[in-house]
């Protein structure tokens, strides 16, 4: 237990005065905590080089099981998926492939003690990992977050289970995540990421709406590209983060068609790898790059896309 550990009752001892709150109960909670070395291994860097294959990522979400609960999802909560595309401009099948990919639909939640995952990574983050430092004090941020919550909340810290980074509930949210861009939708008195679908949505909703999510904007144009004027170091030189003009994007050799010439905003080149075979690429918006605020990962975000468009597509032919 971290009881033990000097540097953790220093952190407790501080986190207790920055925050007002009690020092025992702070060391308390922060000592009881329990190293879990299932957190550090999963954290550790892969020992083998990992090949990206899209092919292979998209087949672990957009799959028949995480489909058929979608459709269930969405039809028992469509009056609060369109009450949140209302108020917040972020279309179900955002909400809807989010809660998928995450954790099917609130069947995987995670089950590492928040305190124990989140005092892991804050005090035993793996050494060999090249950002060790910094995700360390990362962490130790959100365990000031979650035991500050816990503490207004006045509840157990101990009850939370998570996943082993200590994201918590349907839509895995950290600590802070909770505390910033929660909302109570269903308007309870309590924001419940666990058991109320409608707070879900709604949190969900109010992350994008907070990342810039922009309302009526396509998430990604298809997009080809003419040799005779390709300049792909250019183009891929800002990575997801949408920085050419359509004008500055066509002129390095990208080829777009249709809706996508008349797109008001910046785009990005973004590069999905398969493997041994050809990479895939498609046109991104500010809208792919705020889902991927929500996981740093060009994959992922698209993977979201088609899942929520692959169960939008079955609820509207039943």
């Amino acid at each position: 237990m971290y009881a033990t550990r000097a540097e953790a009752m220093q952190f407790a001892d501080d986190l207790a005065s920055r925050r007002d709150l009690d020092p025992q109960w702070v060391r308390e909670a922060l000592g009881q905590a329990r190293y879990n070395p299932t957190v550090a291994r999963l954290m550790q860097p892969p020992t083998q080089a990992f090949v990206k294959n899209w092919r292979v990522y998209r087949s672990r979400f957009i799959d028949p099981i995480r489909i058929e609960a979608g459709v269930r999802f969405w039809r028992a909560n469509q009056a609060t998926l369109e009450r949140a595309e209302k108020e917040y401009g972020v279309p179900p099948e955002i909400i809807v492939g989010i809660i998928g990919v995450e954790t099917i639909y609130g069947r995987d939640t995670g089950s590492f003690r928040v305190m124990d995952a989140l005092a892991t990574l804050a005090f035993d983050f793996p050494a060999s990992h090249p950002r060790a430092a910094e995700r360390s004090a990362y962490f130790q941020s959100e365990i000031e977050q979650f035991l500050t919550l816990q503490n207004r909340l006045g509840t157990d810290p101990f009850e939370a289970k998570g996943s082993y980074a200590g994201a918590m509930g349907m839509p895995q949210f950290m600590p802070s995540s909770r505390i910033k861009y929660a909302v109570d939708f269903d308007g309870d008195g309590t924001v419940d990421l666990w058991g109320s679908p409608a707070d879900v949505i709604g949190s969900i909703a109010s992350y994008f709406k907070a990342f810039n999510w922009q309302s009526g904007m396509p998430t990604h144009y298809p997009v080809s590209f003419d040799a005779s004027r390709l300049d792909m170091d250019a183009l891929m030189a800002p990575d997801i983060l949408p920085t050419f003009s359509v004008a500055s994007f066509t002129a390095k050799g990208a080829v777009l068609e249709g809706a996508a010439l008349q797109h008001p905003g910046p785009l990005a080149l973004v590069e999905l790898l398969n493997g041994p075979d050809a990479p895939s690429y498609v046109a991104g918006t500010e809208n792919f790059y705020a889902i991927t605020r929500y996981n740093w990962s060009s994959y992922y975000a698209m993977a979201v896309i088609e899942l929520g468009r692959e169960v939008a597509a079955r609820v509207k032919q039943q």
